[in-house]
């Protein structure tokens, strides 16, 4: 591996984390409906567990309200089952036509609970990224060993790996202190 091949394999697997990161955090209950909250739901229909996307359109109409409007009406029964095996603490209620999610308020301590559970996530996602610098590193000593780069371009290399691993470390500060400012306002 060349220089720019070692640094924009680290590039592209790093950003896959901060990504994946920003995923997780949709999936963070905040005082506020989101559609994010359910995204992650597989529901059992046609006699195979289906992202729930796939089956229904879901949207927030209310900040504290879900609407999840099912393409077929047959498969509301289905969804309803798997809003209360997901277990979210939100009972589904339906008319018939749609099944509508009521977002409760988030206590003091469930609060805390997710804001934690926030900063977990973003640790975990900057000791990949540290991880990924690791490896890239590594590719590059091996490679200077090869003879398949100079010792400067070695260097070089690494210098610019910690600073994309400076940069991306830093946008996962922020999303996560975004999400936990979410989280804690009422």
């Amino acid at each position: 591996m060349n220089a720019d091949e070692i640094q924009l394999d680290a590039e592209e697997r790093m950003e896959k984390a901060v990504s994946k990161l920003k995923k997780d955090l949709t999936g963070i209950r905040t005082g506020r409906a989101n559609p994010g909250l359910v995204d992650s739901l597989r529901i059992d229909v046609y006699g195979s567990p289906t992202p729930i996307k796939q089956i229904a359109s879901v949207s927030a109409p209310e900040p504290s309200q879900l609407v999840i409007r099912p393409f077929d009406p047959s498969t509301i029964k289905d969804i309803e089952k798997g809003i209360l095996a997901a277990n979210l603490g939100i009972a589904p209620q339906s008319d018939g036509k749609v099944i509508r999610l009521n977002i409760p308020a988030l206590s003091t301590e469930a609060r805390r609970s997710m804001v934690s559970r926030t900063k977990e996530l973003a640790e975990e996602t900057k000791v990949a990224i540290r991880n990924i610098r690791r490896d890239s590193n590594k590719h590059a000593d091996q490679a200077e060993k090869d003879n398949d780069m100079t010792e400067d371009d070695r260097d070089d290399s690494k210098k610019e790996i910690q600073e994309l691993t400076k940069k991306l470390e830093g946008q996962v500060t922020n999303l996560a202190k975004t999400k936990e400012a979410e989280v804690m306002e009422d």
